[in-house]
């Protein structure tokens, strides 16, 4: 708003200070040279206003003779206040006023009359000056009295137009919120509800664009789900990711989903970690942008972005109620998907390739070209089981390979066919990345060694955070990569409630017994393994075993022939 000036302090050096720049448009010589005498190194002026800002700001003031060049002098710099005679070689009267009021905006303004032009006074404060002064009248007392005022009177102004813009951002914005609540009342998928928020958005003249993006699994870039507004291609031409070592992850979009909080970019023209989408943003007219995670608890579904054609549209308040917005679209997308889930047995299904974790094997499947199928995986105290069956090998190549496999060992053969055995393996360098599958609620469904290569199918349930996996088990193995993602149908449910029980009432230590038992072939005659050797396995006691497995088979068969 102010220029700067430089002041010699006691000792010699000097320090640059505030100053308060006044725009004096007088043709008239000796009216102009008093005025600049009665302002020239005046204390007062500073000294009256002294709000935090302008506080010990000194006067400068820069004159000009004709309209024209007042007018280039108020464009090309700052200015706090107009001095301003209404006649002029190249205006005359109120029209001088009127012209310097348009281009001007909310700088105040003070008029310089004559003797018998007191009435014109009167009639430029009606159109918008701040105050008037007869110029035979003018004191240096009167003249920093009025500039005071007229700058303070401006402040005001503003400071109330701005408040009255805010209530009326807080109200439109709740009345969006209500409206965006209804939509999660009758709408009842995922997608039409993200579509009718939008919508909802760009029907507001405040707002000239809105879009929702959500994370492909597997990758840091954001991608456009709904749109609604203004477009004109800007998705197409713009990349938007949450990588926060890129610039791309830089703005509002990628900051949002990363910390869970809104994100506003004030003005597009001068914030600098919005250069990358700067010149496809001004181009549609985008000054100022929020963005809105959509977070639920852990689940992260997306980001909701927000464009105004004006800088500055997303301040104070308004930043709460769109935060509420984000929590609303969160919660209701989170019941959507609970409720598709109450009608669909459908889970999600992660597929990865590791490079390192069983390389004597993978080359052996090349090698051989067998088929190694890891069908059910166990997790015992320190260990973890691996029950499965190779298929077109021999069992001490397959042995050969397990001993040079680091992490792998005490392999068992339980059954053995012309062309494929089953084996029971000891896995204990999977144990960290098996716990941290299952402590997010996922599970390894399947893994395969096959063609020289080493896949693993992680299942979700429907609705979880499918990214947040993803970056969990590329965290504990970096030679993991992420091939797909898709939706499967389970089987019908076991009217009887077997699943139930095993999912629900059982302990971990008592499912693991009882799976361990079923798949080391303890139930089959003759017994493929003995108790002893399933509690050495699992690391306990063998009477430790038999007491789980016995609470185990007890439950699952109330579950099935409990209620007949």
């Amino acid at each position: 708003m102010s220029g700067t000036d430089t002041r010699a302090d006691a000792d010699g050096t000097t320090a640059e200070v505030d100053t308060l720049e006044i725009l004096l448009i007088e043709d008239n010589p000796g009216d102009a040279r008093l005025i600049q005498e009665m302002l020239r190194g005046t204390e007062e002026l500073a000294q009256r206003v002294s709000s935090d800002e302008s506080a010990g700001r000194t006067p400068e003031i820069s004159r000009e003779n004709r309209l024209e060049d007042g007018l280039e002098t108020l464009e090309g710099s700052p200015v706090d206040v107009v001095l301003l005679d209404l006649n002029l070689p190249d205006s005359e009267g109120l029209q001088t006023l009127e012209t310097v009021h348009d281009e001007s905006g909310a700088t105040p303004i003070v008029v310089l009359t004559g003797v018998r032009d007191q009435q014109v006074g009167v009639q430029a404060i009606q159109r918008g000056a701040q105050d008037f002064l007869v110029k035979d009248e003018v004191t240096s007392e009167l003249l920093v009295r009025t500039i005071h005022h007229a700058i303070e009177r401006a402040r005001q102004e503003r400071e109330r137009r701005r408040q009255r813009e805010q209530l009326e951002a807080l109200n439109r914005l709740n009345r969006i919120g209500h409206d965006i609540t209804h939509a999660v009342i009758t709408t009842e998928t995922r997608a039409d509800l993200e579509q009718q928020v939008c919508d909802r958005l760009a029907e507001s003249d405040a707002y000239r664009f809105a879009w929702i993006g959500g994370v492909n699994p597997g990758s840091d870039r954001v991608v456009p789900k709904a749109a609604a507004g203004v477009e004109n291609g800007y998705l197409d031409d713009i990349e938007v990711t949450v990588d926060e070592d890129d610039v791309t992850g830089q703005g509002p979009s990628g900051k949002a989903i990363r910390t869970g909080s809104v994100q506003v970019m004030s003005d597009a023209q001068s914030d600098p970690e919005f250069e990358p989408w700067r010149e496809e943003a001004i181009e549609r007219g985008y000054r100022s942008t929020a963005a809105i995670p959509i977070v639920h608890e852990d689940l992260v579904y997306g980001v909701l972005n927000v464009y105004s054609e004006s800088p500055r549209a997303f301040e104070g308040p308004e930043t709460t109620i769109l935060a509420r917005i984000g929590d609303v679209i969160a919660h209701a997308i989170t019941a959507i998907e609970r409720k598709d889930a109450l009608v669909s047995d459908a889970v999600i299904e992660l597929e990865f390739r590791v490079e390192e974790l069983a390389r004597p094997l993978i080359r052996l499947s090349s090698e051989e070209e067998c088929t190694i199928a890891f069908e059910q995986l166990i997790h015992g105290d320190e260990t973890l089981l691996a029950y499965g069956s190779a298929h077109e090998v021999d069992q001490d190549a397959f042995q050969e390979a397990v001993d040079e496999t680091d992490g792998f060992g005490d392999v068992r053969f339980l059954a053995v066919r012309r062309d494929a055995f089953e084996f029971e393996l000891v896995a204990p360098a999977a144990v960290s990345l098996f716990e941290t599958i299952a402590t997010h609620g996922g599970r390894v469904q399947s893994a395969t060694i096959d063609d020289g290569e080493f896949r693993f199918v992680v299942e979700l349930p429907r609705g979880r955070d499918t990214r947040q996996m993803i970056e969990l088990i590329k965290e504990q193995r970096d030679d993991v990569t992420y091939l797909a993602q898709r939706t499967r149908e389970r089987g019908d449910r076991n009217d009887s409630g077997s699943s139930s029980v095993l999912e629900d009432d059982l302990t971990e230590k008592q499912r693991a017994a009882l799976e361990t038992a079923y798949f080391a072939g303890y139930f089959d005659w003759p017994r493929e393994s003995t108790g002893e050797e399933i509690s050495e396995r699992l690391g306990i006691a063998p009477a430790t075993f038999n007491q789980h497995l016995r609470t185990a088979e007890r439950k699952f068969f109330d579950s099935v022939l409990g209620e007949q």
